[in-house]
């Protein structure tokens, strides 16, 4: 049977589809018929979980017959204590991007706008269109970063929502707090504005306190645990925002929808800062040993502040192939728009050597 009545029915959901993650190892294993493969493509933390946060889960786990705390009162205790807000300023998610899509869901449709970067995390123009809102993707000043300008002056009547990845997702780049606070100035004061830091653990030095430095009555602040935590399997994220933005978007939360195992990670990973701090000045460390790599290389496609790096090469095609072919799982950005460019997540230093030696050896090929 036919679903284009379907389609009719439901309008916004026309040219939908489906996020598609970073390709599995188990996928390119059987694809290619190989032994090993190291992911690259999703930005996880390839260090694993903090053992805090390791045996709260093994110890959690004998209770997972039971429904878990619906309200998640512990975690939302947890965040709130460490942020210094009120726990009325919590939103938890399923991951950050169930977040990110119960406030667009909550405050935009039919007819309202959200405007976010043109390339910026794809689940913005998603979660939109699955609103029945407009999405609104403006242009980068440099083909990189969110122009802040550009970004104010697409902001009419009918926008509902604003989307900002800071550090920005797939490009690396990073604004300060200043540009940012001189951007919200600019917005009315009707505006839901999501600055989205799934990414600030790896540049909390340089960014600074930016749930209590940024100030907008429609101001969200929205993290995960799934980077720097190393809890991207447990999907838990959450959002600070004022306690009557959160109290209107749990109306639209699905109950449960936190986890048991993911909720005692978290808590138990947010008071592992130690542990949290140490993985970070890995993945800073690896990034810049791959990014110099690159640019030495003259495949460089920018500086990044996030846990992966930017390949720019006009074969980028080809060395995605061959880099498979060797085991090897980058994140191809074509989706974004960005046809020359590869995503590489950082690994842990075995396995960015492995990526490197196979890199040199495509390149060799090559001629490049």
């Amino acid at each position: 049977m036919s679903i284009n009545w379907l389609a009719r029915t439901v309008p916004q959901t026309s040219g939908l589809y489906p996020y598609v993650p970073g390709k599995p190892v188990e996928t390119l294993l059987r694809e290619k018929g190989l032994s090993h493969a190291v992911k690259l493509a999703s930005n996880e933390n390839p260090y694993g979980p903090s053992p805090k946060a390791m045996a709260a889960m093994c110890a959690a786990a004998a209770g997972v017959h039971r429904y878990p705390d619906g309200d998640a009162n512990q975690l939302k205790e947890a965040i709130a204590a460490f942020h210094q807000v009120h726990r009325n300023q919590v939103l938890l998610g399923n991951g950050s991007n169930e977040v990110l899509e119960l406030l667009i869901r909550a405050f935009a449709g039919a007819g309202n706008e959200v405007v976010f970067s043109r390339r910026a995390f794809i689940v913005y123009a998603l979660a939109a269109q699955a609103a029945g809102a407009i999405p609104v993707a403006v242009a980068e000043a440099d083909g990189l970063s969110h122009d802040l300008d550009a970004m104010a002056a697409a902001v009419n009547e009918r926008t509902r929502v604003v989307c900002i990845a800071n550090p920005n997702n797939p490009t690396g780049t990073l604004h300060g707090n200043d540009a940012l606070q001189r951007f919200l100035d600019r917005l009315p004061r009707d505006v839901i504005v999501i600055i989205d830091e799934a990414y600030y653990e790896f540049v909390a030095d340089q960014l600074g306190d930016s749930v209590h430095e940024l100030s907008h009555p429609g101001l969200v602040i929205s993290r995960t645990f799934s980077k720097a935590y190393g809890l991207a399997g447990c999907r838990v994220g959450y959002a600070i925002a004022d306690a009557g933005i959160t109290a209107l978007v749990n109306r639209y939360r699905e109950p449960f929808n936190v986890n048991l195992l993911a909720q005692v990670a978290a808590v138990a990973a947010l008071d592992d800062q130690q542990w949290v701090l140490a993985r970070v000045a890995d993945s800073n460390a690896e990034r810049t040993r791959l990014e110099s790599a690159l640019a030495a290389w003259g495949i460089s496609g920018g500086a990044s502040f996030c846990n992966f790096v930017l390949l720019r090469h006009e074969q980028s095609g080809e060395i995605l192939r061959r880099l498979e072919d060797r085991g090897i799982i980058p994140r191809p950005l074509a989706p974004y728009g960005m046809v020359d460019y590869l995503r590489i997540s950082v690994g842990t230093a075995a396995e960015n050597s492995e990526c490197l030696q196979a890199l040199e050896a495509i390149l060799a090929d090559l001629g490049a």
